[in-house]
């Protein structure tokens, strides 16, 4: 029998619950392996303990990988207990020494505390394959994209013109803008996963498209695009540093791509799988090219070396070191016999494949030689100094400096066909050339959508 005194605490303790009820947080969903800790796992571990680099034998560029333990024979994770899990005590350690990412600003109390969470409910995989890399799972996910339309044009580091000389191919930011040689017109856009486009190639028969990027210190990749539906294509290759250069063979059967992390990787172009890894240098690959036959591939350094290697075995036939400070660029001379590189002691060097002898200094610049290229019985350099300069292969004459651009000039491409090359430069700027005349075609800001501010 309800009394007046229940009946008046009633409503008080109705109120208090539902009081209550609006201050309780809804329980956040589960942790995702796949699109919570993966992508912190590849741009904060990948660079020191994947494929290339395996830091205390321990690896997590796989999830099988990440699972098993390294030279420590300690429990990277033990499902539902964070505490007795290697990897978290390792990214919580209070000794600088100990704690992981060495030599890096420790993780922000947030991702850690992800990391602690996803262990704690179960360190579970919500993939599809434990061995596949890690990087691939979400790839698609929380991709940043290009915006619609450049509030500044970003430096063109990569350029390309399609096989018949009809298009060239740009890097953007986080996609690749295709726009007409003769007009300058926009005609498409490719999205890809690097914030930086670093290299561009297309395949003898322009089927396809290799993009090569990444993001600095933490992602590199090189993408294959099949030019006909501009689609973004399928990722072959990803590392834990951006890639730089990237290059197909001239029959199109074999892909050569390298960059920051010292390595140079071979890709089967029918298979798309990598055939051989060359590590022979001591630091970031800035360029490399096929010899005319596709017998021999040759790259250029930060190591202050340029070196020459069997396509077939990847052994090295020769290593020239002549320059004094960082390589840029390499190119081969027509008849697959010697080569020009480029460097920052602000030389242009011609020397021989077999003995790696210098034979001639092709010029000594007031700035920095960023590109070589050679095409159309010319050598294109590119410069610092905003100048293209063009000589001829065989005499090493200078036959022209076209116009100084406004900015640095990063990078070049050479339309045989049509006699033309394309420039590219930091402010964002291509200026398409006769490279016979020496007269401008046309130029165009490669930024979709960017109007300059006017005062």
């Amino acid at each position: 029998m309800r009394t007046a005194s229940s009946r008046s605490i009633l409503p008080t303790l109705v109120c208090a619950i539902l009081i209550a009820g609006r201050g309780v947080a809804a329980a956040p969903p589960p942790v995702s392996f796949s699109h919570d800790v993966a992508p912190l796992l590849v741009k904060q571990c990948q660079g020191c303990h994947g494929a290339e680099k395996t830091k205390g034998k321990y690896r997590v560029d796989t999830f099988d990988r990440l699972m098993t333990a390294g030279e420590s024979k300690s429990a990277p994770l033990t499902a539902g207990k964070p505490q007795a899990s290697n990897l978290y005590r390792l990214i919580t350690a209070a000794d600088e020494d100990d704690r992981m990412p060495q030599k890096a600003d420790p993780l922000p109390a947030a991702q850690v505390e992800l990391v602690r969470r996803w262990i704690a409910e179960g360190a579970t995989f919500d993939g599809k394959n434990r061995t596949a890399p890690i990087a691939d799972l979400s790839e698609d996910g929380d991709r940043p994209v290009a915006p619609a339309v450049y509030r500044r044009p970003v430096p063109v580091a990569a350029l390309a013109f399609r096989p018949d000389g009809g298009e060239i191919a740009v890097g953007g930011y986080h996609e690749v803008t295709l726009w007409k040689a003769d007009t300058g017109e926009m005609t498409g856009r490719i999205a890809v996963a690097s914030e930086r486009v670093n290299a561009l190639a297309y395949s003898p028969d322009g089927a396809r498209l290799a993009v090569a990027g990444g993001t600095p210190g933490t992602l590199g990749e090189l993408r294959i695009c099949e030019a006909k539906d501009q689609g973004a294509g399928r990722v072959v290759e990803r590392t834990g540093d951006a890639l730089l250069a990237v290059r197909f063979s001239p029959d199109g059967s074999q892909i050569a791509a390298g960059g920051a992390d010292n390595a140079i990787r071979l890709i089967d172009a029918k298979t798309l799988k990598r055939t051989r890894l060359i590590e022979q240098h001591a630091d970031w690959i800035m360029d490399v090219a096929f010899s005319p036959d596709g017998a021999w591939l040759a790259s250029a350094s930060r190591d202050k070396s340029a070196r020459v290697f069997d396509v077939k075995t990847g052994a090295m036939q020769a290593a020239f070191l002549n320059h004094e400070e960082p390589l840029f660029g390499v190119a081969w001379t027509p008849d697959g016999k010697s080569l020009f590189t480029s460097g920052r002691d602000r030389r242009v060097r011609l020397w021989t494949m077999n003995e790696a002898k210098q034979t001639a200094e092709v010029a000594s610049l007031v700035a920095e030689p960023f590109r070589v290229e050679v095409g159309a019985g010319m050598l294109f350099v590119t410069c610092a100094d905003g100048i293209v300069r063009q000589y001829d292969v065989t005499k090493r004459d200078l036959v022209r400096a076209y116009p100084k651009a406004p900015d640095w000039v990063y990078a070049i491409a050479i339309d045989a066909k049509h006699r033309r090359i394309a420039a590219g430069c930091y402010d964002g700027e291509v200026r398409v050339y006769d490279s016979e005349k020496g007269a401008m075609v046309t130029h165009f800001v490669a930024a979709p959508g960017y109007a300059p501010h006017k005062e």
